[in-house]
């Protein structure tokens, strides 16, 4: 018996008719069909590839993609999603194009027309088109969509051919239009389609390109030598486009119309930032705003409302708390359908929690939207709710840290109040939430005033005040009081106006500006006994004791401080009467005596644990601890020392536990131990650094005492001298 040869029974081509297949003919067969129709050649339908930068990656993972589906036997399926203008069809073109050899069926195209006037693309219709493209007379195009469906995957079933399927607004409207066979299929999306991976798609995010390939893209478009000439300003403009490729190509079209102008004079008409979206179009053609408006309009109404509120947002990012401050329960779905729109971008991976930001170009789109279809009652109200929201977290957080402390009064509306994570989890969560929001709540404190709410910046830095000298965070400490005091001022609260001044104050001597806060404090003092307050007055002894202290003036300083430690006590603040003991401590410290360093900050610690005060405690035990170094107490030093570190430690307060760590150098020192002081002397000045502190006295002193200890390099040997040689013997050639 003869073996049957191997056969195949694909069709490259199209073939209108019937259609015959056998292995082997015998005798003779007759077929009757009908006339024969004219074959119709492959449709090639797609769009011609514009020039892509860094894209490279992207192309990689769809190709990727393509490779294990044909290696598994299914059809290849990928969608691009992405922002308006960030070259989701420029991708899909670049990469379908690179197939055309491989896939001699054709290429079908659809603009699905996801956000068009007239509402999204009709399936029926598309495959209607596509039936037409693949030789089906019109007439026999089948009336119910079920039935194009099936004559369409028949047709495509033997045939390999790529369809790009451009704009698509869900993933219902993609599925009738997907072939079979091993045909490749590239959907594009400004939704994320998530849908698309049930059908075995693959989902890839386009990013905007980063600033290195957006001024590749901006010298590709100029072709001129204009960024070649002028780096620093090509750089500076792509960073004003945001890296978003339609915006870098606008800016380039309009540069390329004006060769002698230079690239100097676009990204001053980008620098404004509500003229940058009406400088980035041209007329008639491209245009980002109404790229943005395409996704804009395609929002659900409570969705759009969210993205003008969020627009107005002060700071870059924000958590979903803010969100549903501003629209109560509708702001889960209305986040979601802004982040699938792809108008947010999810940065929670980094930061942890829920918390979102928009690209730059979309953040002004917003805003602009805001302005346009917000009055202006409800866009001032809006603020409001998001400066109450956070004013009205900062305080949770300032009394989980100091719980003691006396702060000034919090106004805000309770319905504007979403509370964040963090007050189960301790004062070091607290503390990393307020340095996380600090970008938001300055942007807060610093539209208080334009916005007719002067008293939310100076109750804002007052809440604020935790943070600032546990984290050294001196420039937002010197502007937050400052435009505190303005508001204070502005508003005639006098006794917020004190506080603005001596939180100022000691803003400015913790970072150096002694003078400075000398005369802030004396100018409060005034204010104090002006009003009666002995208790304010009394505090501003101990302040200004620290002033003279740190401007080389100790006896003074002790002067002001034994005054602060008997009235603050009379006036019935304890805490901040054993603040200024400790403080006198100090000064004792500082002079060698520490016989009264120690009474005294013995005295401080007791008082100030007592009054729930463990950051201060902390510092007058390592106070202690030092000063019985100093008189060779070295048992009680070394507990004193050990338990102040692990307090400190475990506040996150580095610069006072970097000051322990000297304090226990100093101890093993004693001991004779220079391997474990040296230990202790690096790590504080790694300390010192981490704080930006490294050019404090500690720090200074620190690496002193380390130099001093470090051991001296080996002195090399003398060298040998050569014996004189007898006169008239020769001293070698010159030229060896």
């Amino acid at each position: 018996m003869r073996g049957h040869e191997h056969s195949n029974n694909d069709l490259s081509g199209t073939v209108h008719g019937f259609v015959v297949q056998a292995g082997s003919v015998q005798g003779g067969i007759h077929v009757s069909g009908g006339a024969a129709r004219e074959e119709v050649p492959p449709p090639w339908q797609l769009p011609p590839s514009v020039r892509i930068t860094d894209r490279t990656h992207e192309l990689r993972t769809l190709e990727l993609h393509r490779c294990r589906a044909t290696e598994d036997g299914h059809p290849t399926l990928a969608a691009v999603s992405g922002l308006g203008g960030v070259g989701k069809t420029a991708v899909a073109l670049a990469w379908l194009h690179t197939l055309r050899a491989e896939f001699p069926g054709g290429q079908l195209y659809a603009d699905l027309g996801a956000q068009a006037p007239d509402g999204p693309a009709d399936p029926g219709e598309v495959v209607g088109r596509f039936l037409r493209a693949l030789g089906v007379p019109a007439g026999q195009v089948p009336p119910v969509l079920g039935e194009r469906v099936a004559l369409y995957r028949s047709l495509t079933a033997d045939r390999r051919l790529v369809v790009l399927l451009d704009d698509a607004a869900t993933a219902a409207q993609v599925r009738p239009l997907l072939p079979a066979g091993r045909c490749v299929t590239a959907v594009t999306s400004r939704r994320r389609m998530p849908g698309l991976s049930l059908d075995g798609g693959h989902v890839l995010h386009l990013d905007p390109l980063s600033p290195e390939a957006a001024v590749e893209l901006l010298d590709s478009t100029l072709a001129d030598g204009r960024v070649a000439a002028q780096p620093e300003e090509a750089r500076a403009l792509v960073l004003l486009c945001a890296g978003l490729p339609l915006a870098v190509r606008i800016a380039g079209a309009r540069l390329a119309a004006r060769p002698r102008q230079g690239i100097t004079a676009m990204v001053r008409a980008l620098s404004e930032e509500h003229e940058r979206l009406q400088a980035l179009a041209i007329e008639g053609d491209h245009d980002v705003r109404a790229a943005l408006d395409l996704s804009y309009q395609g929002l659900p109404p409570a969705a759009a409302r969210l993205y003008r509120l969020l627009g107005l947002h002060p700071g870059r990012e924000f958590g979903g708390a803010v969100a549903r401050a501003l629209l109560g329960e509708e702001a889960a779905d209305a986040l979601d359908a802004l982040y699938d729109a792809n108008l947010l971008v999810d940065v929670a991976e980094a930061s942890g929690g829920e918390r979102y930001r928009f690209h730059d170009l979309v953040r002004l789109h917003a805003a602009a939207r805001a302005a346009q279809d917000e009055s202006g009652e409800e866009r001032t109200a809006a603020l409001l709710r998001i400066g109450h929201h956070y004013l009205a977290n900062a305080r949770r957080a300032e009394e989980i840290v100091e719980p003691e402390r006396a702060s000034l009064e919090r106004d805000f509306e309770p319905e504007c109040v979403v509370e964040e994570d963090f007050a189960q989890r301790g004062a070091e969560a607290a503390l990393d939430w307020l340095e996380g929001e600090l970008p938001n709540l300055m942007a807060v404190v610093r539209i208080a005033r334009p916005v007719g709410a002067p008293e939310l910046a100076w109750q804002l830095t007052d809440a604020l005040w935790p943070l600032f000298p546990r984290r050294k965070r001196y420039r937002e400490w010197h502007e937050a009081h400052q435009e505190g005091l303005l508001a204070a001022e502005e508003a005639g609260n006098e006794e917020a106006v004190c506080r603005m001044l001596t939180s100022g104050a000691l803003g400015k001597l913790a970072s150096g500006a002694h003078a400075e806060g000398l005369e802030m404090f004396e100018r409060a003092a005034a204010s104090f006994l002006e009003r009666g307050d002995a208790l304010g007055h009394a505090r501003t002894l101990n302040y200004r004791g620290l002033a003279h202290q740190r401007l080389g003036q100790p006896d003074r300083a002790a002067e002001l401080f034994a005054r602060a430690a008997g009235a603050l006590p009379a006036c019935g603040d304890l805490r901040a009467g054993a603040l200024a003991r400790f403080n006198l401590a100090d000064v004792a410290f500082s002079q060698g005596r520490y016989e009264e360093a120690v009474v005294d900050a013995e005295a401080a610690r007791l008082t100030l644990e007592a009054a729930g005060d463990p950051y201060n405690a902390a510092r007058a035990a390592g106070l202690t601890g030092r000063a019985c170094v100093g008189l060779g107490r070295l048992g009680h030093a070394e507990a004193e020392l050990s338990a102040a570190l692990s307090a400190l430690r475990a506040q996150a307060a580095e610069f006072e536990a970097a000051r322990v760590l000297g304090g226990l150098a100093q101890l093993s020192e004693r001991r004779g131990q220079p391997h474990q002081a040296r230990q202790f002397y690096r790590e504080a000045l790694s300390l010192y650094s981490s704080v930006g502190r490294s050019g404090s006295a500690d720090a200074e002193e620190t690496r002193a005492r380390l130099a001093a200890l470090e051991p001296a390099p080996p002195t090399p040997p003398d060298p040998e001298v050569p014996e004189p040689r007898p006169s008239g013997e020769a001293q070698g050639d010159a030229g060896e």
